[in-house]
């Protein structure tokens, strides 16, 4: 079973305008109800790739009910923590020529609440996977993906961390199976800019170093880099189609990773990834199998370059 943990997911409002003006009405010209949150993105290519999947976190209020009711419309099944107070957050989207975006707090996340999920994940049995991605409620310690991951020590669970600065080093120490950082993601890491083929590299070893086992380094357009537990390093371009929503593609690539390396070698993990997160950047919502599996067809093998 694979489970993905969303501890501040949200719904998504997204608004169409042909242009913003401050201070003014401004009126949409479409609009779009998503769910978000990069550990339910993660859930819903998962689901659309034939893999049963299970999304934790916290949900409240009618925004809550929203959250889980469109989560299992995608196929996956929920066992969310309902919170006594507050709602789930909502965040408004403006895409255009310079998208901006109005994100929501969320609830506070109370003690028991936070006990109650690390049981959840203590419960994980050999063989499943779990996911920790995105980012976390102000209530919640930046120690939270390590005390979660700590739940699952011993036991033979693959762990895969798609977050930024202390969230993702603080759980390093528990030898994630995969962590996903972008590229900006990881010169933020490595208190650098990084220029160069090489400089990526250097900073994903560096990460290797500290106890990820596998790092995939997404470089929007410049495709991604996977550094191998093994020490091998893949490169792979990107998928041909016309940009129209980069939203959960980071996350479908991660999802289609985890998917391919299930049966596959690392290069199929990754070409399955690039695909997986094609696929979405292609969509106005996440990628569908059928569109996964036609870019899968179009994209050039991944190559081994280390």
């Amino acid at each position: 079973m694979y489970y993905t943990v969303t501890l501040n997911p949200a719904v998504d409002y997204v608004m169409q305008l042909s242009a913003l003006i401050p201070g003014a009405v401004n009126r949409s010209a479409a609009e779009q109800i998503r769910f978000g949150g990069k550990g339910i993105n993660v859930a819903g290519i998962l689901t659309a790739l034939g893999i049963r999947c299970k999304a934790l976190g916290f949900i409240a209020g009618f925004t809550g009910d929203a959250i889980e009711c469109g989560v299992r419309q995608m196929g996956a099944e929920t066992d969310f923590i309902r919170l006594p107070e507050g709602f789930s957050r909502i965040n408004v989207k403006l895409p255009g020529a310079q998208e901006t975006e109005i994100n929501g707090q969320g609830p506070v996340i109370p003690q028991a609440a936070q006990q109650q999920l690390l049981s959840q994940i203590a419960a994980m049995q050999d063989g499943d996977t779990l996911v920790l991605a995105g980012s976390v409620p102000s209530s919640l310690p930046q120690t939270i993906y390590a005390d979660l991951a700590k739940q699952i020590t011993g036991k033979s669970i693959r762990l895969a961390v798609d977050a930024s600065g202390a969230l993702l080093r603080n759980s390093l120490p528990c030898r994630p199976y995969l962590i996903k950082p972008n590229i900006h993601e990881l010169a933020e890491l490595a208190g650098r800019p990084l220029s160069s083929e090489a400089d990526v590299l250097d900073a994903a070893a560096a990460l290797r170093s500290e106890g990820a086992q596998n790092v995939l380094v997404s470089m929007g357009g410049d495709g991604a880099l996977l550094l191998t537990d093994r020490g091998s390093v893949f490169r792979c371009g990107i998928c041909k189609g016309s940009v129209r929503n980069a939203v959960g593609a980071g996350d479908s690539m991660l999802a289609g990773f985890l998917a391919g390396a299930e049966t596959g070698s690392p290069a199929d993990a990754l070409a399955l990834g690039t695909a997986c997160g094609g696929a979405t950047a292609f969509s106005d919502g996440l990628g569908t199998r059928s569109e996964i599996e036609h870019l899968l067809q179009t994209l050039p093998p991944p190559v081994r370059i280390a």
